[in-house]
């Protein structure tokens, strides 16, 4: 189901395939997809959401909603957290496309790229925080 979603532009707080999205609509999107509807609606967020207060938001958001899987194997399907610099609160998503015994991959939107598969190579592997399975 994922992978529909590739080529769809980036567009910031978007949850629409084909018409824009960012990490976070990527995953609510696929979640409408599978559940018929968004668990809950996001507060409007900008890019330095939850800085100030150095609170895990998204982190919390997603234990609300999904199972932490984050010791069991890589499987695909499983959505990643990303914390994308040291010390900061982790806010990128994706979810992964292709196990590593296929070439570790993932799916996810990225500002001016639009919904892309990646690589899940060391660059993106080691920032990954927190491993979750749709319930």
């Amino acid at each position: 189901m994922a992978r529909g979603w590739i080529g769809t532009p980036y567009r910031h707080q978007a949850a629409r395939k084909g018409a824009g999205c960012d990490c976070l609509g990527l995953i609510r999107g696929l979640w409408c997809e599978w559940h018929g509807s968004a668990p809950e609606v996001p507060p409007p967020y900008g890019p330095d959401w939850s800085e100030i207060e150095r609170e895990e938001l998204l982190w919390q958001a997603l234990a609300r909603h999904m199972r932490e899987v984050s010791d069991a194997p890589l499987t695909e399907g499983q959505v990643l957290l990303f914390r994308m610099r040291e010390r900061r609160v982790a806010k990128h998503l994706g979810i992964l496309s292709r196990a590593p015994e296929n070439g570790a991959a993932f799916i996810h939107a990225y500002e001016r790229h639009g919904v892309v598969e990646s690589p899940l190579g060391a660059p993106w592997a080691r920032r990954v925080v927190a491993r979750f399975e749709m319930i």
